[in-house]
């Protein structure tokens, strides 16, 4: 492999590990709410919307 292909090689695994560990590390100190917002409740509006034919 030539020099710049090292580079490349190096840089894409920087890029994706890094942008894992970065991901997980964001994950750990900000993990999911169990209370959302209000108006986040199901308002069920799939229940009336038109009938689907497939035609």
């Amino acid at each position: 492999m030539t020099a710049i292909a090292v580079v490349f090689l190096l840089l894409a695994l920087v890029v994706v590990w890094g942008g894992l560990f970065a991901s997980i590390l964001f994950v750990r100190a900000r993990p999911e709410t169990a209370e959302y917002p209000p108006g986040g409740a199901d308002d069920h509006r799939e229940d009336d919307a038109p009938v689907e034919r497939d035609t």
